[in-house]
């Protein structure tokens, strides 16, 4: 046992997982660049003696100007001193995020992981009714069935024609607390999206809910597409709200705790219980690397008490609790998998002529095409090398170091969940390929799918805005005057401050870039290792040809104009699983582990 080299660290990591030096000195850039970027717009305020709030779209849209009307003395400088323009800039004309981009981001942005197909409408909550209401919703037929194309709510529901965002029962528990913070306003949402002909997503309603109260004030209220200028600009402050929903969600629950935070057990256990010869070390190795260096740092400046979480997103203070919510009711191993995942959100269906065994309710859904070609690879490569070593079961059972393995992550690393009866076994070789094809594709491909687009969906605030600071003004409130005379100052004031904004924005640039020593799935760089096993070797060069295969197949998808989600005018690509990339902000590229 070693003991840190400095006892002020408030967490330690173990010197072997420390950052190499281009890791490292891409991280203290990065930084650097935070602290200049935020410079301007800090002294601009001081200067001006103005408030913090966003006033216009030139607010926002100076921060990607490469014109900083600086000496020329100092234009070597400018790249510190601005922001990359995101990726979704380009195909935007104001503040406002358009329909057909909201509903695409659904399938198709940093968060592909929420959407769910509608089985029941209205829809019902899971909460206990004797302390947060009546389950049912607001939502009722004269809503939606206008938007159905003609369809019947039993017809759309029978031909999967129903998708929602449902955000109501994992904040509606907090929202009185987070209500009662400063510069803090939230609902529990629910968006309905109807599937149209073109395989695309259209929003066709929002409910937004508050928890009962004893005043006469209804606790929730339902949005319909605008008919005019009013209820457009109430329809866009809808849509912010559930892009702030959303935001919070991706962060909290299928970032931080379902790539971060639960396959960190697993990853101690390997370096406790197997010997770095061991055959299942040697394959995972390369998908711990980082992992326990990159969230030492998230507890220290990230998920910290007041740290960039808390500080930015809905939550707030609440931020880590509503993570551990999610963990303690909804959390489970057996499900994490892509196919169970799909399952799960009733975004597939069984299918046993499907390559897959699932067939996908919504075509064109390019988290999940991408996803699947990269998870049957994965599977393919770890069943080759599982059955190499282990030929039948005894091997496994037989296994002292692999079933301490397994036994720690599950009784030690994941204790407050070691009870629970979804634990998939450890008897059999197909056991252990199930179980490690989940957790390569967790700490690979889908942690790439959740964290490489965040700057680039999410760098252009207004658009995706980590939290709001105002509720929808209503007719009896007295700022509702104010909307009336000038909605687009009321739209603009409901987001982080212009400080927020850059501070927010320079902490997701930093965490969606590659450094120059990243490693890519499908490159292995310790080959010799397996020297003698010319099989195993031979299963690690075809998965790297893979790769490339799968990435020249996801560049023709891209063009294809059939794919609306994913190809058309001003319609980003959906690169975020293409499994190489450069350094940098590039919104693709998929690494090996968990390394920032």
């Amino acid at each position: 046992m070693e003991s840190p080299e400095n006892e002020y660290k408030r967490i330690y990591v173990p010197r072997d997982e420390e950052f190499e030096e281009a890791k490292q000195g891409a991280l203290d850039v990065g930084k650097l660049k935070g602290i200049l970027r935020h410079i301007i717009p800090t002294l601009t305020i001081i200067a001006s003696r103005d408030s913090n709030v966003l006033k216009g779209y030139a607010d926002i849209n100076c921060l990607y100007s490469t014109d900083m009307s600086l000496p020329k003395i100092l234009n070597k400088v400018q790249e510190f001193l601005k922001f990359d323009p995101p990726k979704l800039i380009s195909g935007l004309k104001s503040c406002c995020l358009p329909d057909e981009e909201f509903g695409r981001q659904a399938i198709a942005g940093t968060n592909p992981m929420s959407i769910q197909r509608l089985t029941v409408f209205p829809p019902v909550s899971k909460l206990d009714t004797s302390i947060y209401g009546p389950q049912e919703s607001a939502l009722k037929e004269e809503h939606i069935i206008g938007h159905l194309n003609g369809m019947s709510i039993q017809q759309a529901l029978e031909e999967n024609k129903l998708f929602v965002l449902d955000y109501h029962d994992i904040f509606l528990p907090y929202l009185d607390q987070i209500n009662a913070l400063d510069d803090r306003r939230a609902y529990g949402t629910r968006t309905i999206f109807f599937l149209t002909s073109l395989g695309t997503l259209k929003p066709i309603s929002i409910e937004l809910s508050f928890p009962p109260t004893n005043s006469d004030s209804p606790s929730k209220q339902v949005l319909t597409p605008p008919v005019d200028a009013t209820t457009n600009w109430l329809w866009q402050i809808g849509k912010a709200h559930v892009s702030s929903n959303d935001a919070c969600a991706h962060q909290l629950i299928h970032h931080w705790l379902r790539t971060h935070a639960c396959m960190e057990p697993l990853i101690i256990a390997a370096h406790r219980q197997l010997s770095v010869m061991h055959p299942i070390y040697k394959l995972l190795n390369p998908h711990m690397r980082y992992t326990l260096k990159i969230n030492a740092l998230a507890r220290q400046f990230l998920i910290n008490a007041g740290g960039v979480i808390e500080s930015n997103f809905t939550a707030g203070k609440y931020c880590m609790e509503m993570s551990c919510a999610a963990y303690r009711d909804w959390w489970r191993f057996d499900l994490e998998g892509l196919p169970a995942d799909l399952l799960r959100r009733g975004m597939a269906v069984p299918d046993s002529t499907q390559v897959h065994g699932i067939r996908l309710v919504i075509e064109d859904y390019p988290y999940a095409t991408d996803g699947l070609l990269i998870w049957s690879a994965i599977e393919t490569l770890v069943r080759t090398y599982v059955n190499y070593y282990y030929p039948d079961a005894s091997a496994v059972n037989f296994d002292t170091e692999l079933q301490a393995w397994y036994n720690e992550s599950i009784n030690l690393g994941h204790a407050d969940l070691r009870h629970a009866s979804w634990w998939p076994k450890l008897s059999t070789p197909d056991d252990l390929t199930s179980i490690l094809t989940t957790i390569i594709w967790l700490t690979s491909a889908q942690h790439a799918a959740l964290n490489n687009g965040q700057y680039p969906y999410g760098g252009y605030v207004p658009a995706r805005s980590p939290h709001m600071r105002r509720l929808l003004p209503e007719e009896h409130d007295p700022e509702y005057a104010t909307f009336m005379q000038d909605p687009q100052k009321y739209f603009l004031s409901s987001f982080p401050s212009l400080l927020e904004a850059t501070k927010y924005m320079a902490a997701i640039d930093i965490i969606s870039a590659h450094s120059p020593d990243e490693e890519y799935i499908g490159d292995r760089k310790d080959l010799s290792t397996w020297s003698a096993d010319t099989v195993i070797i031979e299963a690690f060069c075809r998965f790297s040809m893979e790769m490339r295969r799968i990435e020249k197949e996801i560049e023709q998808r891209n063009t294809d104009s059939n794919l609306r989600n994913r190809c058309g005018a001003g319609v980003s690509p959906y690169e975020l699983l293409m499994p190489s990339s450069e350094p940098g902000v590039t919104c693709r590229g998929v690494p090996n582990s968990i390394s920032i």
